[in-house]
């Protein structure tokens, strides 16, 4: 989706002073995530700390732990965590996932991955390594949330719809399994682009349900505001 033009309600200062990116997909991800009962979050590939941010947002007690390969954008989610209301449960680490060796097992897993498997790449690194999987592919992700999640932990990713089937027999080698699946459609009337799931270690039964963001006339629809708006200052 195009980067959103409203600016965060907890993070004005962040943007303004340092151009904190906002996209929906993030947004959704993070609304979309219930983290009411973590004390210990991890949030895989966090660019510049939106859903870090978002997730300090939402609960009010836990910590927050923010890995990305990527030494920029380490350093913007860093500045951001440091200026942000929430400084003190918010840590940004430049590693990447196969060389986070935490002794930490946490309450919630959330991603917004790398996007592509396999479609063309650009001539531009930065850009593979942000949106394909380049340097993260599912099966490095699936076994690093197995590694790290807590046993009675959940695991939230957005995903490409088209992606979904892949995925989902990857995770289950690591004996991850969907429990909660919403599918997302861009503007009314298309097909699903992205799916939001949630992964557990234990099989339940779920039923999909979907959310729109856009309606007909292109304006953010009704259900998508209801989820987001305690993220932003205005629609």
């Amino acid at each position: 989706m195009n980067k959103s033009p409203f600016q965060f309600k907890q993070f004005s200062v962040a943007q303004n002073n340092c151009g904190m990116k906002v996209n929906t997909d993030g947004v959704l991800l993070g609304a979309w995530c219930d983290s009411s009962d973590a004390n210990m979050i991890l949030d895989i590939g966090t660019g510049t700390g939106v859903i870090a941010l978002m997730m300090a947002q939402k609960n009010r007690t836990a910590q927050i732990h923010a890995i990305d390969i990527d030494q920029h954008a380490y350093q913007q989610a860093k500045e951001n965590f440091e200026r942000s209301a929430w400084n003190g449960r918010l840590t940004a680490l430049c590693t990447s996932l196969q060389n986070y060796n935490s002794t930490t097992r946490y309450d919630i897993i959330i991603s917004n991955p790398p996007y592509f498997i396999d479609d063309q790449k650009n001539d531009s690194h930065q850009k593979n390594v942000a949106r394909h999987s380049v340097a993260l592919s599912y099966s490095d992700l699936t076994s690093g949330i197995s590694r790290l999640l807590d046993d009675n932990g959940k695991a939230f990713l957005v995903l490409p719809a088209f992606n979904f089937s892949l995925f989902q027999n990857i995770a289950a080698v690591h004996k991850l399994f969907i429990t909660r699946h919403t599918e997302v459609i861009a503007l009314d009337g298309k097909a699903p682009y992205l799916v939001l799931l949630q992964l557990q270690y234990a099989k339940r039964i779920f039923t999909k349900t979907q959310i729109t963001i856009q309606d007909s006339t292109r304006v953010f629809s009704v259900e998508y505001k209801a989820i987001t708006k305690d993220f932003y200052l205005k629609f």
